[in-house]
């Protein structure tokens, strides 16, 4: 028997999905629905959303302000640990998620609904991360996915339930692309791009020129960072949204941060996507400059390593799992004394890092010179000598040599 809700919370985005979401509840279900819009850096999608949600029969509607918060306690976090999925996406989808249903329940709990909704499909990762979220915050709630449980089976089919029911939506037939904006990133799925062989045509683009057509010259920018995180561009303090959609306009015009990935899904299917980012290229690419300073080894190489974790973490929607928090710790702690300038010159689609420095830097001119004043170098002779114990171990007990195989005759 199907459960019952009176007041049910929906992830409102005003996209094809959670546009048809809301009559398919109150058919479905016979509740109430509360839309909830969270602010992330969509830019004008959020306009008119109110209006709309209510049109579609939504009972009540609420929009939520979380940009500031986002690059502060999401995307900066994210970028401090180095976490990138799969060495190309810069998980800004994935970093949203977890925010957008934090709010979600947020305004559920506080307006008295029993249930939660999102228009995740059922072959993403979406629909794990908002999940995931909902368990961690409040599982007392109940949890309806339409996308699992409806007879719509593809875009077209949403299209033609939206048109039935005079409800306007963004995406039409000719226009088949699966489009998620935010502050951090444009992402481009479906249509023509499920075939990986397809080129993508210049026209999907919107948040970067292509290279051909960025300007002849190069441009020069100057990233202040403190304790891993970002804090100025070319040494204007700024807030970490301004930093971000500056360094995205920056980066845009100059043919920065796009990136045509097959990825690795969590439900174990390969999907195709195409990624614009300008901006966060711009800061993952001076902040590895920075820490090639200020990191001794060790930590170097721990961290290139725990980084990788942390983004499956982050890609599979457990940002409220102790392990992320426990992984956020330490990219905190390395990086207290992570602060200084790097400079990056931008052309044509490529980001280069031209000069970096840094007050806590650990790199020494004296030492790294081929100048031998101040450095005794028989003491390497030692070093080498307990380096190459086991090896020479080895040698011992194999007397054929090393990787050779005695041969029976």
């Amino acid at each position: 028997m199907k459960k019952t809700y009176k007041k049910v919370a929906l992830a409102y985005s005003g996209g094809l999905d959670t546009s048809i979401i809301i009559p398919w509840l109150r058919e479905n279900y016979g509740c109430e629905v509360v839309a909830v819009a969270v602010d992330v850096g969509q830019a004008e999608e959020t306009a008119h959303l109110e209006e709309k949600a209510l049109a579609t029969g939504a009972k009540e509607f609420y929009l939520v302000d979380a940009v500031e918060e986002f690059a502060a306690e999401y995307l900066f976090p994210v970028l401090r640990a180095g976490a990138v999925y799969e060495r190309d996406y810069l998980l800004g989808t994935s970093s949203a998620r977890p925010l957008i249903a934090r709010k979600q329940v947020e305004i559920a709990l506080a307006t008295g609904c029993d249930g939660l909704a999102h228009g995740c499909t059922g072959k993403g990762n979406d629909q794990v991360r908002f999940e995931l979220a909902y368990q961690a915050l409040a599982p007392e709630l109940g949890i309806i996915a339409p996308w699992r449980e409806w007879d719509i089976v593809s875009r077209e089919d949403a299209i033609d339930y939206a048109t039935a029911r005079g409800i306007p939506v963004p995406v039409t037939k000719k226009d088949p692309y699966s489009r998620d904006r935010n502050l951090w990133h444009l992402s481009h799925e479906g249509g023509p791009l499920e075939d990986p062989s397809f080129e993508p045509v210049e026209s999907m683009f919107q948040l970067t020129r292509s290279p051909e057509n960025a300007p002849d010259a190069s441009e020069k920018v100057t990233i202040s960072f403190e304790h891993g995180f970002p804090v100025a561009v070319d040494g204007i303090e700024l807030s970490p949204a301004a930093l971000v959609k500056t360094l995205n306009a920056i980066g845009g015009r100059h043919g920065i941060g796009r990136a045509d990935i097959v990825e690795n899904r969590l439900v174990g299917i390969k999907s195709r996507g195409v990624y614009e980012t300008p901006g966060g290229t711009i800061l993952v690419e001076a902040l590895k400059a920075l820490e090639s300073l200020t990191l001794d080894r060790e930590s170097a190489h721990e961290k290139e390593r725990i980084a990788t974790r942390y983004a499956e973490l982050v890609y599979f929607g457990q940002w409220f799992s102790p392990l992320r928090e426990a992984l956020e710790a330490f990219s905190e702690t390395i990086s207290a004394m992570t602060a200084g300038d790097v400079t990056v010159k931008l052309f044509k689609g490529n980001c280069s890092v031209v000069a970096r420095k840094s007050a806590h830097s650990l790199y020494s001119q004296n030492l790294a010179s081929f100048d031998m004043t101040g450095y005794d170098a028989r003491d390497s002779a030692g070093f080498i000598r307990l380096f190459g114990l086991q090896t020479r171990g080895r040698k011992r007990l194999s007397p054929m040599g090393v990787g050779k195989v005695a041969v029976n005759e």
